[in-house]
């Protein structure tokens, strides 16, 4: 029995000594994952024009970053293709008259310990000369925004007159962001097209002086559609259905909508589904609904592509048609992932 009891306390020492590792190990490993998160953008505040001056916010990060350092990067004008500008690496920046008809972003990199990460703003306004025209009513889209139907974006108002114009269309969600530049329309009018449904357009207008140059964006248009008649009725007497947006939400990488559907006749109705995000290809899929009743609540979930699951503004836009071929029209909801 004693020699039991010595055994014990031989052991003792050894036993916490195990414990003491174990609870170092894991104080450890929640370290090693404390590197900083970013859970809202940095910022760009200031007048983006030649000369002028730029600051740039930190965002706001989660682990206590203890330090920030920026790269500005020059972009172009939809704020795309962006690269870093040499030796921008503070946290104010003066554009360029490199930067003129460009736009610019900063990526902010926070720092702890435990590791580093990066963030990037959003991008600023189109870069203006320093001594370029001021504008002072904003040029606007009309026209009808349908497929086949033809856009034209106004000049607006600019002091002092300037000698000539240049245009550059761009396709926008359907809540009139995260617009892109549409390849080798430059003019000031617009056909619209197939890929522009779902939609809202608007144009880049750059007034041009001898002393210099402004660019402003238009007004946006309507959401496009795809110019099929939705609102007259059938020679039997059928109406195109409607439907109602409810909510949009996600679970890990499920996406779950919930929408309303009214007809005028029972059955089925197919539900269009598009996936929208800027600078990806757009993604379509139907579900089939049946109804009992003039109008009901539907739910229905998918897991999105990968190209939708990045950072940036998410859209999805539903759409209803019936056995007739009548549509609806299109009405959409939003995610952002940070």
């Amino acid at each position: 029995m004693r020699k039991h009891r010595i055994g014990l306390r031989r052991l003792a020492p050894l036993a916490l000594m195990i414990v003491a590792c174990g609870v170092a190990g894991t104080v450890a490993f929640a370290r090693s994952a404390a590197a900083p998160d970013n859970t809202a953008l940095p910022q760009i505040s200031g007048t983006a024009k030649e000369d002028s001056t730029l600051t740039a916010s930190n965002g706001t990060w989660s682990n206590a970053p203890t330090s920030f350092d920026y790269q500005w990067r020059r972009c172009a004008s939809d704020g795309s293709a962006c690269g870093d500008i040499t030796g921008a690496t503070k946290q104010t920046y003066s554009p360029t008259a490199a930067d003129v008809r460009r736009t610019l972003r900063v990526a902010v990199t926070a720092s702890n310990t435990d590791g580093k990460a990066t963030a990037t703003s959003e991008a600023t306004d189109v870069v203006d000369s320093k001594s370029g025209p001021k504008n002072s009513v904003r040029p606007a889209v009309s026209g009808t925004a349908a497929v086949g139907e033809e856009l034209r974006v106004s000049r607006g108002t600019w002091s002092p007159t300037p000698t000539s114009f240049a245009f550059q269309w761009q396709r926008c969600s359907s809540s009139g962001t995260d617009c892109v530049n549409v390849a080798g329309a430059t003019g000031p009018t617009y056909g619209v097209r197939a890929a522009d449904v779902g939609n809202r357009m608007r144009a880049l207008v750059t007034a041009r002086t001898s002393t210099g140059r402004a660019t402003v964006s238009s007004s946006n248009s309507s959401i496009v559609s795809s110019n099929t008649n939705t609102t007259t009725t059938t020679v039997q007497g059928n109406h195109a259905p409607s439907i109602t947006f409810i909510s949009l939400k996600r679970v890990g990488v499920r996406v779950f909508a919930r929408f309303r559907v009214c007809d005028d006749g029972l059955g089925t109705v197919t539900v269009i589904e598009r996936d929208n995000k800027a600078r990806a290809l757009a993604s379509q899929r139907r579900f089939r609904i049946t109804r009992t009743t003039s109008c009901a609540t539907f739910s229905r979930s998918w897991s999105p592509a990968p190209r939708f699951r990045t950072k940036g503004r998410y859209v999805v836009t539903l759409r209803a048609v019936d056995t007739s071929n009548a549509l609806s029209r299109i009405v959409s909801r939003s995610l952002v992932r940070r």
